[in-house]
């Protein structure tokens, strides 16, 4: 019930007209032209956008002193607040109904620039944004994409689980779950490049953590052909951006402990998920990463997948970076990497990115 609940309140909500005001200020509506969506979002017919995949952001610049949202949630999340490039809060978002939320207020004149970004995953909440409240004699305006664009396939890594986590022992909340301090986020940053994740954590190339079976229903092969992450069943067209690199990080779940697939069965579904990034974007280049803890039955499997992709052009498998992260110094939640261990993962990337991309590097991690 929960995966169809969220559409059905979408198309129920009733914001039907293009502006609306609100004591000093008018309310945009979130399909309006000046606002820019990066991940894989969906429009409704009452100008309402929702979205569930980790990392989706919003962006649009504006004029006069402050900015609100009109937002709903059927669950949880979190979002990150940027105005002008500077992180300024991160807010729980809760809630079904569409309620106001002040992103950002006494900014001073001139135009400003909002980023709100969600950094936690899509099976803790699906959003649905109404609309921006504006000063009344406030312009908006576009933000340009950015002249680079990587998608990431992956699993809790990619989505930041645990990253503001305090140490290895601490158990997951999802008020510490980050994907902005998450290796694809800093890639992203350091590159300059806009990004979208779809990740979802426990989730493997053909088997999730801990199931019982081999090939798990719901794992990423099957997700990443989805609109939503969890809030929905509607097959994604893959027409709202085309990335320059794509990123594979799926292999940890996988081999989690009993129930090991096969080589056949996950490598097979590898070269065959490869395939299907290159059908949608067409010759892109895509990078394969062995996780940093790859256990010895992954790293088999890795071996086996160079030679399955031996023949494939501009793929690529990323050097190994085993034993980069410190259970004393770079893990959060449950031992997964927090931001230093996210940082070194995405140190250890970069330069092989400048090579395969021809993208200059520079001495900005952040």
């Amino acid at each position: 019930m929960r995966r169809t609940a969220c559409i059905i309140a979408l198309c129920c909500a009733c914001f039907t007209t293009t502006l609306a005001k609100s004591g000093n200020q008018k309310l945009i509506k979130a399909t309006d032209s000046n606002i820019l969506y990066t991940g894989r979002t969906a429009q409704q017919a009452d100008g309402s956008v929702s979205y569930d995949w980790v990392g989706t952001y919003v962006q649009t610049r504006f004029t006069g002193n402050s900015i609100a949202v009109n937002i709903s949630e059927i669950d949880t999340s979190y979002h990150n607040i940027f105005i002008d490039n500077r992180l300024i809060d991160k807010i729980k978002v809760s809630g079904r109904e569409p309620h106001k939320v002040v992103l950002a207020e006494n900014l001073g004149k001139g135009t400003h620039t909002l980023r709100l970004q969600k950094c936690t995953e899509g099976e803790y909440g699906c959003t649905t944004i109404h609309g921006f409240y504006v000063d009344k004699g406030a312009q908006l305006s576009p933000v340009a994409r950015k002249s680079r664009m990587i998608e990431i396939i992956g699993d809790s890594y990619t989505c930041g689980y645990g990253t503001e986590g305090k140490k290895a022992t601490e158990r997951f909340k999802l008020s510490t779950e980050n994907c902005n301090k998450a290796y694809g986020c800093i890639i992203a940053r350091y590159f300059d490049a806009d990004y979208a994740l779809v990740a979802h954590s426990g989730r493997g190339m053909v088997r999730n953590y801990g199931d019982s079976v081999r090939v798990s229903k719901a794992n990423m092969s099957d997700r990443y052909g989805l609109l939503f992450d969890t809030h929905g069943t509607q097959a994604y067209d893959f027409k709202a951006y085309h990335p320059d690199l794509v990123i594979i990080n799926l292999g940890t779940n996988d081999f989690s402990p009993i129930a090991i697939p096969s080589s056949a069965q996950y490598v097979g579904a590898y070269v065959k998920l490869i395939k299907r990034v290159k059908t949608n974007y067409g010759d892109v280049p895509v990078l394969c990463i062995l996780p940093h803890s790859a256990n010895i039955y992954l790293q088999a499997n890795f071996r086996e997948l160079k030679t399955a992709i031996a023949n494939l052009q501009k793929v690529y498998l990323a050097a190994p970076m085993l034993n980069i992260v410190s259970e004393e110094f770079d893990t959060g939640s449950d031992w997964h990497p927090n931001y230093q261990g996210q940082q070194k993962i995405a140190m250890t990337l970069i330069p092989q990115i400048s090579m395969i991309m021809g993208w200059q590097l520079n001495t900005d991690i952040q």
